[in-house]
């Protein structure tokens, strides 16, 4: 029996590892957490019986407690929530499912407390990365990847050399908006945005993958991950999104990992590994899919990729201005504050007034991001 805690458990990944769950009778779930969707984590309470549950805030804990007060589940709240369930002895793997750099501090106190992580929430890689993978190799403990497309690195690395690869393919749908001029983004409405052609996602990152964000902080995640050179990541557009990424080997070897557009796979793939587990589900078809085709990324276009490669390679405290203000700017837009464009200009031009910190420590980290909120609030009103 493999015993799992869920940060996020009401999200999008969060729901789909219960999916998870349900088929593989020997997984237990022992702790949720989640934002403010009381009424969603009640029904997971009464069917999945955690030992702990956690709401961000108290009113939502104080709601929850009344509405489970008939079961044997002690409710917390807050960051305080979070550190508790990340460092719940039962667990053996934490799944960090939330949305945003309030994943830093639990994740750290999971390793710290020699969990596994099962890692969904890129933000931690991608601001602190130079924290997180030096002490996850000091305490001995896996970050296994959940995005489908570091899980398909992962898995084509698997039994190869690390010091062989010359490059990682990592590949992206393009978004909804693939083929657009500037000029015509200047017109995109956020029921456009929302509609993206392959995966089922949340709202933010549904986003994110449309302005190619999502990408470039997949790019940096990639980084820490896999410990190669931002020169040695290279994004391929696969409009299909059946190749969800690969390795380029010394030798001229592509190895990728193939499959429908799925999350389940690589999130059955990280709580299980190095064990396959049978999974029920759509199988690719090569006879009906008929073929793959590939394009470069357009980053003038779309500049938020290219963004994100100015922010890897400054470094420091960069990419965690990066993260931050598209975390602002997204929600801006889904407040229907911003046109869809700004998305990206409010990114740049938090860039170009931040004053770098070289390595900075997580409570710099998090000085940086409100900031930035600082910054874009004083931007926007």
């Amino acid at each position: 029996m493999k015993k799992i805690a869920i940060l996020g458990s009401t999200g999008s990944i969060g729901t789909q590892t219960l999916e998870v769950v349900r088929a593989n009778p020997d997984l237990r779930v022992v702790a949720l957490a989640a934002g403010s969707s009381v009424e969603k984590m009640e029904e997971q309470i009464r069917e999945f019986h955690p030992a702990v549950a956690g709401m961000w805030t108290e009113e939502a804990a104080a709601d929850l407690r009344s509405r489970v007060s008939d079961l044997p589940v002690k409710v917390v709240a807050g960051m305080e929530g979070l550190l508790e369930i990340a460092v719940l002895e039962e667990a053996q793997v934490l799944v960090t499912a939330i949305v945003g750099m309030i994943g830093i501090r639990p994740t750290i106190a999971a390793i710290e407390a020699g969990k596994d992580i099962a890692l969904a929430n890129k933000e931690t890689l991608v601001t602190a990365g130079h924290i997180i993978m030096p002490l996850a190799k000091k305490c001995g403990v896996s970050i296994l990847p959940v995005d489908s497309e570091h899980s398909a690195i992962f898995q084509s690395l698997n039994g190869e050399p690390a010091d062989k690869i010359e490059k990682i393919l990592l590949t992206a749908s393009g978004g909804p908006f693939r083929g657009k001029s500037r000029r015509e983004l200047e017109d995109i409405r956020v029921e456009d945005a929302l509609k993206h052609p392959n995966w089922s996602m949340g709202r933010k990152i549904t986003i994110d993958s449309s302005t190619l964000v999502n990408k470039g902080l997949e790019v940096m995640e990639a980084k820490w991950l896999f410990d190669v050179d931002l020169d040695r990541i290279q994004v391929v557009v696969h409009p299909q999104s059946i190749i969800h990424s690969a390795v380029q080997y010394v030798d001229g070897a592509i190895i990728a990992q193939l499959g429908t557009p799925d999350m389940k796979l690589p999130i059955q793939y990280a709580l299980f590994y190095p064990d396959r587990r049978p999974m029920e589900g759509k199988r690719v078809d090569f006879f009906e899919l008929g073929q793959i085709t590939f394009e470069k990324p357009d980053m003038e276009t779309f500049t938020g990729l290219k963004l994100a490669y100015q922010a890897a390679k400054a470094g420091g405290s960069m990419p965690t201005v990066f993260n931050a203000a598209n975390e602002k700017a997204v929600g801006l837009f889904l407040d229907r504050k911003i046109r869809y464009p700004r998305i990206t200009e409010l990114i740049e031009e938090c860039m170009e007034h931040h004053k770098l910190v070289k390595e900075p420590s997580v409570e710099e980290i998090l000085r940086t991001e409100q900031e930035v909120y600082e910054y874009i609030a004083g931007k926007v009103k």
